[in-house]
Formats: structure tokens, sequence, C-alpha cells
């Protein structure tokens, strides 16, 4: 079959594509990311008399197999364990802790009697079996290979359980040109580990570096080929670590699994209700709590604010958990609707814990905060707030109100404001105030 080559230039940051070579990239603006990448072309088309593809029907068709990690917070995260054939994708700051979870991992498969292979393209073997050995998942099971070159990584495969490929963006494929980690190695080298998985039903996991923005590296395309996208997170200096599935084909996109690094490795949180909240019974000014959704966890919230007076024309508007947006139209909301002027306040807001609020039935308890600490009245230490608040002022009910009512009273909360247009129940010994506006809930708890 002939072929004729083809020349066009990617952008190694966000994966833009153009025909001409250019010094700056106009997709994400960076400067000598844009390069050469040689596409080999047949120049024949398919021969006439093939075969036509038969279709199968839908009905039989099982679902696939899964194999437990057995570490729970990933399983729920993955929807039940890998998937037999499925390619995940790990992401993650560089030493927040991929290759110690997936080394666990490996370690926990290993000592219930599967085969597992660990291809690290970055440390030597000795640097893995130091780490294996401080977690305690050195095992007969778990076989090393120190390598780079993918195709001998992939030839060694016999009949393994699990492979974990650290990383995609230090493997090369030694029938593409370029170095590791340009966008044709790295979309070359997954597409091998992809076919291999599909075709083998091997479970199959590629640790992938992050880039400054926040992405994963390498072509945008590198997402789209594997099954499952897992992101790995958390804050310096904290030993908490958070991870989130931003696309899977086998399961949900919104649980998130949340980790305790010891000693020891990787620990799951048993209360992450007390990661966010400091169970303080001492009410202060500007101190909201709320349950949110992450998932289908709930998770107690504890929203901070502070307003102070200003002497400046432009008084400073600053929040970190939530949107600055989101600030000014609760506070516009607060203004026009039930009176409160904050046009001469400093106003800051923090979620407490480096929660990032993302769910809408905190909007109540961000803007009893924010009323609570520019009247200098402090809200009860014991209710919780949940409902969304519209733009005339109204509160508006909230998904799954019953199980975050029955969160916040195993967490012995007294109380609780809602909608008044709430169908579920209050849980036995709860006090459930139901409100129609957010005025109406300022007057019941005293910010009148």
């Amino acid at each position: 079959m002939a072929k004729k080559n083809e020349v066009r230039y990617v952008c190694s940051e966000c994966g833009y594509v153009s025909l001409s070579p250019m010094g700056r990239c106009p997709g994400c603006g960076e400067w000598g990311t844009v390069e050469a990448e040689v596409l080999s072309v047949s120049t024949e088309g398919r021969k006439s008399g093939s075969s036509p593809l038969s279709p199968r029907s839908i009905l039989g068709l099982k679902p696939p197999k899964r194999l437990p990690s057995g570490i729970g917070e990933l399983d729920r995260v993955m929807g039940g364990g890998w998937v037999e054939g499925g390619v995940v994708l790990l992401g993650g700051q560089p030493g927040i802790g991929k290759s110690t979870l997936l080394l666990q991992v490996c370690g926990n498969l290993a000592r219930s009697g599967s085969k597992v292979l660990y291809v690290s393209g970055e440390e030597s073997a000795s640097q893995v079996a130091l780490r294996a050995s401080r977690l305690g998942a050195d095992s007969e099971g778990l076989e090393l290979l120190c390598i780079a070159d993918v195709e001998m990584a992939l030839g060694s495969l016999n009949d393994h359980g699990l492979v974990v490929i650290d990383s995609v963006q230090a493997m090369k494929d030694p029938g593409e040109g370029g170095w590791p980690g340009t966008p044709s190695q790295v979309r070359a080298t997954a597409q091998r580990c992809i076919d291999t998985a599909k075709s083998k039903g091997i479970p199959m996991v590629l640790v992938g570096h992050i880039t400054k923005e926040g992405r994963i590296a390498g072509p945008m395309l590198l997402e789209h080929m594997v099954d499952t996208v897992l992101l790995f997170s958390g804050d310096d200096g904290s030993p908490y670590r958070t991870l989130r599935a931003t696309k899977n084909r086998y399961g949900g996109t919104d649980e998130v699994g949340l980790f305790q690094m010891g000693e020891r490795g990787l620990n799951p949180v048993d209360d992450p209700s007390g990661l966010y909240w400091d169970r303080g019974d001492q009410s202060v000014p500007g101190v909201a709590l709320t349950v949110v959704m992450e998932g289908s966890r709930a998770l107690v919230a504890e929203v901070q604010a502070l307003a102070a007076s200003t002497s400046f024309a432009y008084p400073r508007r600053t929040a970190r958990g939530t949107s600055v947006n989101k600030l000014h139209l609760l506070l516009a909301v607060l203004q026009k609707r039930c009176g409160l002027t904050s046009s001469g306040l400093d106003v800051y807001v923090n979620v407490a814990g480096g929660m990032d609020l993302r769910d809408p039935g905190a909007d109540l308890a961000l803007a009893l905060s924010l009323a609570s600490s520019a009247m200098d009245r402090a809200l009860p230490s014991d209710c919780c707030l949940l409902g969304e608040v519209g733009l005339v002022g109204e509160i508006r009910p909230v998904g799954r109100t019953g199980q975050r009512l029955r969160e916040a009273a195993r967490l012995g909360f007294r109380s609780a404001v809602v909608s008044a247009r709430e169908k579920e129940e209050a849980p036995r010994g709860m006090d459930v105030m139901a409100v129609r506006s957010l005025a109406e809930a300022m007057a019941r708890l005293g910010l009148n």
C-alpha cells in the first residue's frame, strides 16, 4: 500500500493543530510549544469487494467484569473497580501520591493472588522497590519492569491481572519519531497501550503528568482515547488528597474519594465531614454551616465571612472556596431584597478546610454568613442551612434533602432551615424551619 508523509504542527500544551509552523500557539498563547509531527497517510482506498461488517444486537450483551482494587474510596470513584480491557489515565501534581496509590493497589491485588506488572519509565528498580517496601506493598505477585520502551514493556505481558505504566509521557514508541513526551510519542504510546489492553482484556493504568495550568500534559486527544480519567489533587502542606473522575465510560463522574497521606501511604478518610468542620460549639458572627453533596456523599461545610468597614471608594471582594461572581450576586440580593447594604464594607469569604463549593444548596449558608458578619450577630452553631437563593430572594429546594438532614442529625445538629417547598420529612429530634425567602430566613434567625 503506497504511503506519503504529511507534516502538521501540534501544540504540546493544549493540543492545537496547525498546518503551518508558528512561534506562538493561538490556542493557549504559549511560546515555543508548537512542534512538527510527521503523519503517514495511505494513498490507496479500501479494496473493492471487501466483506461488510455485521452489526450485533445489543440484547444479550453482558456488562464487563470488574476487579476490586482493595481500596474502597478508589473503587467508588471508578464505579466498582478496574474493568477488563479498560484503560485509566491517572493525573496529578508531582509528589501528590499517584505512584504511592498505585503501588498500594498493586500490592493489594498481588496479595490476593493476581499477577501485577508495574512498568516505570522514570525511576530505577531500587527506587520503586524501596517505596513498595515502605508501603508494605512488596509481594511475590508484583512484578517490576523499569524500561522506557513501550513495545518491549507490553511484549512482556503474560497472564497479568493489572498493568501500570508510569508514566505515559516517559515512554517511547520505537515506531514513532520524536522525543518521549512529544504529542506524537504520547499519542502513539497511548494507542499501543489501549490496543494491548483491549486485545488481551487486561486493565491498564497510565500515569499522566500535569501542566502548570492543571491539565494533563500532552495532546487533548489523550483524554479522549482512554476510558476513564482520574485527577488526584491536594493543597500544599495538607496531608489530605482528593480523587475525582472527570471522565468515566463505566460509571459516573460525580463521586469524590478522600485520602490522608501518612507514613504508610494513603489511607481513606473515615469521616469526611470532619475535614471541613471543626465541630465548635461557640457561635461566631460570620460563620454558617451547611451540608453539600459530593457525588453520593453528604459533607458538612463551614462557610466563613468577614465584613469590615473600608475607607476606600472601591471595597474589596475576595472569595476562597466559591466564585467571586457568586459573592457579588448574593450581596446584590441582600441589598435589593433584604435592605442590607455592603457598599462601604470589604467582604471576605472562605470555605473552611479548602473545600470548593459547587453545590447550589450552599447559597443560603453563604448569604446568611454574609448577613451575620455585616450585622455582627452570630447564627446558632447547631443549625444547618440548606437552600438555593434566587435573584428575587426566594429560597429554592435542593436535591437529596433527606440525606443531607440525616447527615446533619447524625453529627448533632438540632435545627435546620430549608425551603418551604421541600417535601422531605425531618429526622426525629430535629427542628426544621421552612422559609420562603431570604428575608424570612433572616427574620427567623434574628438577623433583622
